[in-house]
């Protein structure tokens, strides 16, 4: 049997001509900036060394207290939080409570009925 091709709509070959797709992918570097070409040259080419210190540096007031600020911090973000929560109703909560229980009384009936037939059956087995 031979079957019919269906032509494709005018609309459908329009809006898949029209429609662009554009791929993103992840980088794990920054992007480059770009060097742009300046006229002025610098006056100096003297490189400077870099400045380095044998000395230990002093903690501030500031790195001793990160600790504490750190705690601080967390407590406050964690306020933040919990303002940000949708808190159930009274009835919603009820009515999750009472689903918690039923499943969990049918879980125990379930264990207890397999616990009570293999009881039964190694009895039967065994002796």
């Amino acid at each position: 049997m031979a079957q019919k091709k269906k032509a494709p709509s005018r609309a459908s070959t329009s809006k898949a001509e029209s429609t662009k797709v554009t791929r993103i992918t992840a980088k794990d570097t920054a992007p480059k900036q770009k060097k742009t070409k300046t006229s002025v040259k610098p006056t100096s080419t003297k490189k400077s060394a870099p400045k380095t210190t044998d000395k230990p540096a002093k903690k501030t007031a500031e790195q001793k207290r990160s600790f504490l600020g750190a705690i601080g911090d967390y407590f406050k973000g964690s306020w933040a939080e919990l303002r940000q929560v949708r808190w159930p109703n009274r009835r919603t909560t009820w009515s999750l409570t009472l689903a918690v229980l039923v499943f969990t009384a049918f879980f125990v009936l379930l264990v207890t009925l397999l616990d009570y037939l293999f009881q039964m059956l190694f009895e039967r087995i065994l002796g």
